[in-house]
């Protein structure tokens, strides 16, 4: 899926169209033990196609980054169908792993040490016809980190992306690049190192695109109660855009 070519539209427009589309989407958190989660099979076929890893028996792939305790992995699924998938990491002083703290620990290190809590997702991946029938898929699973950065209270969500995808991350979340090209786990290709102001970004981010938009009561259902498995979480934006209607005339 190319994330620069998505959101061509007018972004009323847009909005408009994802905001109707989250009406089919339910997103599920995955299980910490169950290793053969269908999300682990979708990431294989995704790298696969690329041909970004190897063969392996199993079909799924999997690291010791799904294992740490700060960690939460997510399906998105459209009329019952997983499209895509997603992880991350809840970096704090006392939680300081993740896939880019060990790749950008200069980076990293440094901010954990001035008592900031950051979000580092990872492993984006989607089914390809799934990513050709619905071009904003990219926008669907990026809600999940916009809802975590909120429900964590982070500082800062970083992206670890490819370098041809920078621009997206920068026109969306006004993201600023602090690192070089380096190789990422297990992945052929270099990427950098994005990284977002939550507090000051995600008010504005919220006008220009409301699918973002969330309840508490979503948020909590999709993230809270540890990390076991959660089923089945409908989008909420339609409910958030009505209470942040009351709560503006209100003002």
């Amino acid at each position: 899926m190319s994330l620069a070519s998505s959101g061509a539209e007018p972004v009323s427009s847009f909005a408009t169209t994802l905001i109707d589309l989250l009406d089919r989407v339910e997103y599920r958190r995955v299980a910490t033990d169950d290793q053969f989660d269908p999300v682990y099979g979708l990431r294989y076929e995704a790298y696969r196609r690329e041909e970004f890893i190897p063969v392996n028996s199993q079909h799924v792939v999997r690291d010791e980054f799904d294992d740490l305790p700060n960690a939460q992995c997510f399906g998105v699924h459209i009329d019952g169908e997983l499209v895509s998938s997603l992880r991350f990491h809840v970096l704090t002083p006392e939680a300081r792993q993740s896939p880019s703290a060990s790749v950008y620990p200069d980076i990293i290190g440094p901010m954990l040490d001035r008592g900031m809590r950051l979000l580092d997702p990872g492993r984006f991946t989607a089914d390809y016809e799934a990513s050709l029938r619905y071009p904003a898929l990219a926008f669907l699973t990026l809600r999940i980190l916009v809802m975590g950065s909120w429900y964590y209270g982070v500082d800062t969500c970083f992206s670890s992306v490819r370098p041809e995808h920078a621009p997206f991350y920068r026109r969306i979340f006004r993201s600023t690049q602090m690192s070089d090209q380096r190789f990422y786990h297990g992945l052929r290709f270099p990427m950098v190192l994005m990284a977002c102001d939550v507090p000051k970004v995600y008010p504005d981010l919220m006008q220009r695109y409301p699918f973002f938009l969330s309840t508490e009561d979503e948020r909590e259902k999709l993230f809270g109660g540890g990390r076991e498995g959660v089923p089945a979480v409908a989008p909420s934006v339609r409910q958030a855009q009505r209470l942040a209607e009351l709560q503006g005339a209100m003002a």
